[in-house]
């Protein structure tokens, strides 16, 4: 079992008062066998009030609306986490499903219709073309071995850019420029494996990092697979890892737009947004 302490604090900053419209803040871990909540602390200037929400997938969103004007919105949470997924790889997949292609049983068909249809359905073409390079009609391949290879090869044969511009690019985009940020990457392995026929879903949390990597943890994206007999497993492609202790995950999606850790509005004079800062730090206690 591993102790993370996640200190997570946003701040935007604005030339004059400006009024804030209600935001949505999903920053919250979600908990389950192999995470659990020891404590956790959201602050929130200006004035503003609370309201807590399960959405569809189950991840815990903060509903806020504010009550005063300012000249800064400040919101920084501090959890302490149980993380008890410290070998990524121990499960085992079902023998129906432990070569690929497989069919999904008919009990696990429609939850996973939505997640098995595209996001991006006009970049089917662009990956089909790419896909050629892992997969073949016709051929047969170990599940866990296609998924890994995928994996591997976005880290090696992509560079990673750091976007500070929201939203994510069309896996047509990042395929064509061979670029793109942690979430650009789990967006085409998530639209990568949908193609094949698996259940994928976008997932946004916190990561980990070494030390002697000069930070203390990030905000961080990956995908997640349903494989049967295994459930859920996550694949980082942006680090060619799986994921597993060092990985803390907040939100999961069928849409990478609806992962976002704030979103909201304002209301004041022109160019009155000066600029945000975001710091994390992610440290084993």
């Amino acid at each position: 079992m591993k102790r993370i302490r996640i200190s997570h604090l946003t701040e935007y900053n604005y030339a004059a008062q400006v009024t804030f419209g209600p935001h949505r803040v999903m920053i919250r871990p979600r908990e389950g066998h192999d995470v659990h909540i020891e404590s956790s602390t959201l602050q929130i200037n200006p004035a503003s009030r609370v309201r807590w929400i399960r959405d569809m997938y189950g991840n815990s969103i903060a509903n806020i609306t504010f009550q005063a004007a300012a000249t800064q919105l400040r919101i920084f949470s501090e959890v302490v986490v149980d993380h008890f997924d410290e070998n990524p790889l121990d499960f085992v997949i079902a023998p129906e499903a432990v070569s690929y292609p497989f069919r999904y049983g008919l009990d696990e068909q429609p939850e996973l219709i939505p997640y098995r249809l595209s996001s991006y359905p006009n970049d089917g073409e662009a990956l089909a073309e790419w896909l050629l390079e892992f997969y073949k009609p016709g051929q047969l391949i170990g599940t866990f071995d296609l998924l890994a290879k995928l994996n591997r090869s976005i880290h090696e044969n992509f560079t990673y850019a750091r976007r500070e511009e929201q939203g994510i690019q069309l896996p047509s985009y990042t395929l064509a420029t061979r670029t793109g940020s942690c979430r650009d990457f789990a967006a085409l392995m998530m639209e990568a494996g949908r193609f094949w026929g698996f259940g994928a879903r976008f997932v946004t949390g916190y990561l980990q990092t070494p030390i002697e990597q000069g930070q203390h943890g990030a905000t961080h994206a990956w995908t997640e697979f349903y494989i049967p007999g295994a459930g859920w497993r996550g694949f980082d492609p942006t680090n060619n890892k799986y994921a597993g202790a060092q990985h803390v995950s907040v939100a999961v999606a069928r849409d990478p737009q609806k992962a976002a850790p704030v979103s909201g509005s304002w209301q004041g004079t022109p160019n009155s947004f000066l600029g945000m800062n975001v710091n994390i730090q992610v440290i084993p206690l």
